[in-house]
């Protein structure tokens, strides 16, 4: 068994993580998760002021208390936060090794970093995880990478600790779970969680997998530490950001319809079962590059009128940019507002402008300036959040596919050989499962109308311009009502913003589970902010919030993760 932590799941997660999980428990290998695609954009820009750059600085800050104690317990580390210059953090850490006077052998990962193309300011392909095997295995303590897939900080450590081959398929997809349940920190332990009501998730504590010979593995955290582990915790993480049965990565496809979870004790989930093929021949390439600038104004609308005091402010920009507006403009009102409020802010709504170009000045002084304008010359209650401004560049993040061979995957060992990792043996075209059979229906009953959450838990996120939702539930009762009632068309219903659209629905028995990905809803993705919640990190406790007819034996007279207002009045 090898015991593999997490101290971080994006760049500015929680500092004292590393020191919370060298000191708590037992480990073999601590990991770190920085990169995410807003990361990589924000890289870009750092490295283009200062060519040293392109590194996460808060990793390299931890090590100076972190390398001391991972040598003092035996512990490795492995992390991606090298982002756009991983050896520019090995030649860091070494530095900051001598100066702490530790023998600590730090290597490193590259080859992922691609010649610029399309405008973009990074290309990076997502490598697997023997790299990282390779330098584990030439006595490496600390390993950092550049764009490597989350789950390869995991995968990487296993195949280095169990010697598994590049055909291991099935124990490969068993560790690339257990890294995708490992990757988001916290939202492993009750963190981001549905059902955090009755459980102490103030401070959760990080996960640990222990992964075994075939595969199979337990998701637990330290003795002591907040938060819960539980089937719900591990499930919606599995959900979290991915898509159909086929989970594709540089290593091995797993294929999460064969996942089996079991409760194995207090805050102790089991993984097993999982089934894994080839990997498919082309690796993806995220595309980060500057789309343009971006501004906006919000107004606030209070008291009586809202609607028609959107439309005048409305219609007097419309007016003061003239012919030739900047590029994209976009107004959206959110009804904040009550009735008879009590206080100002309850009795106000926002109207939000916001204006895109390529130009910086149609959307800087041109537009707020013609907001100001407006102040002593609008509807009555004129002002806005915040004082004008100038536009600020906002970024843009696709996506590509090169075939694994055109990429070099190159571990750079301690002592500074290069050794250059050859690319998978047998690769497999992906192609959709079709759809398992749904179990029977329940039969016809009273109904009440509640909301969805009442039963259904939800996780949700961003890849690129498109987002995912996924819904589960915890009996089989509830499953057999949610996996006939909650179709792609009921759920465009229930989030109007999807209406047109294309969604997909992908079915996952064996978690109780559904998961949608709705393309193109956030755009050009999570740094052109183009939607309220550009992240889509809200979307799936919007849809739990949201009203339907559920089956009276299916809710609880007084859940727990139930606010008063949720409760219903009476059936329906």
């Amino acid at each position: 068994m090898i015991r593999i932590g997490n101290a971080s799941g994006f760049y500015g997660d929680r500092f004292d993580a590393v020191r919370e999980m060298l000191t708590g428990g037992e480990l073999d290998v601590l990991t770190g998760d920085y990169l995410a695609e807003l990361t990589m954009l924000i890289l870009g820009r750092d490295q283009l002021k200062d060519p040293t750059a392109g590194y996460a600085k808060t990793f390299l800050r931890q090590m100076e208390e972190g390398l001391g104690l991972a040598h003092e317990r035996g512990v490795r580390i492995v992390a991606n936060a090298g982002g756009l210059n991983p050896a520019g953090l090995a030649d860091a850490l070494r530095a900051l090794a001598a100066r702490l006077g530790l023998p600590t052998r730090i290597a490193h990962v590259e080859g992922d970093r691609l010649p610029p193309r399309r405008n973009a300011l990074a290309a990076n392909a997502y490598l697997g995880g023997a790299g990282i095997a390779a330098c584990l295995a030439a006595g490496a303590d600390v390993v950092v990478t550049g764009r490597v897939t989350d789950a390869a900080l995991v995968t990487g450590p296993a195949q280095w600790h169990f010697g598994w081959g590049p055909e291991a398929y099935d124990e490969l997809a068993g560790a690339v779970v257990a890294g995708h349940v490992l990757e988001c920190g916290t939202q492993a332990t009750g963190g981001n969680y549905a059902f955090f009501r009755g459980h102490d998730v103030r401070r959760p504590g990080f996960p640990v997998a222990e992964l075994h010979a075939d595969g199979s593995s337990v998701i637990t955290k330290h003795p002591g530490t907040g938060g819960l582990v539980d089937i719900g915790t591990v499930t919606a993480q599995l959900l979290y950001e991915t898509a159909g049965a086929r989970y594709a990565g540089p290593d091995v496809t797993a294929r999460l319809d064969s996942v089996r979870l079991t409760q194995d004790g207090p805050d102790r989930v089991r993984i097993e079962g999982v089934r894994g093929e080839a990997p498919p021949p082309a690796l993806k390439v995220g595309l980060s590059r500057l789309g343009g600038f971006r501004n906006e104004v919000v107004f606030v609308l209070t008291g009586l009128g809202i609607e028609a005091k959107a439309a005048l402010v409305q219609g007097q920009l419309a007016d003061a940019l003239g012919k030739n507006p900047p590029a994209e403009v976009r107004w959206e009102l959110a009804r904040t507002d009550r009735p008879d409020a009590d206080t100002e802010e309850t009795a106000s709504a926002l109207l939000r402008l916001v204006v895109r170009d390529p130009d910086p000045e149609k959307v800087g002084r041109t537009v707020t300036g013609a907001a100001i304008e407006l102040a002593l010359a609008s509807y009555p209650g004129f002002h806005v959040t915040a004082p004008p401004g100038k536009g600020a560049p906002y970024g843009v993040f696709d996506t590509a596919y090169v075939p694994q061979g055109e990429v070099p995957h190159t571990a750079v060992l301690p002592d500074g050989t290069r050794r250059e990792l050859p690319v998978p043996p047998k690769t497999l075209d992906l192609e959709p499962v079709p759809d398992p059979d749904l179990p029977p229906p329940l039969p016809e009953g009273p109904t009440r109308r509640a909301p969805l959450g009442r039963i259904a838990g939800a996780r949700s996120g961003d890849k690129g311009g498109d987002a995912n939702v996924g819904v589960w539930v915890r009996t089989e009762e509830e499953w057999r009502w949610i996996s006939h009632a909650l179709t792609v068309e009921r759920l465009q219903q229930l989030l109007p913003e999807t209406a047109d659209l294309t969604v997909t629905r992908h079915i996952l028995p064996n978690l109780r589970a559904l998961n949608f990905t709705i393309a193109g809803i956030l755009g050009e993705g999570v740094a052109s902010q183009a939607r309220f919640d550009p992240q889509a990190k809200a979307l799936g406790e919007w849809l739990r919030s949201r009203h339907l007819d559920v089956p009276t034996a299916l809710l609880p007279e007084a859940p727990a993760d139930a606010l008063p207002s949720d409760v219903p009045e009476g059936p329906r």
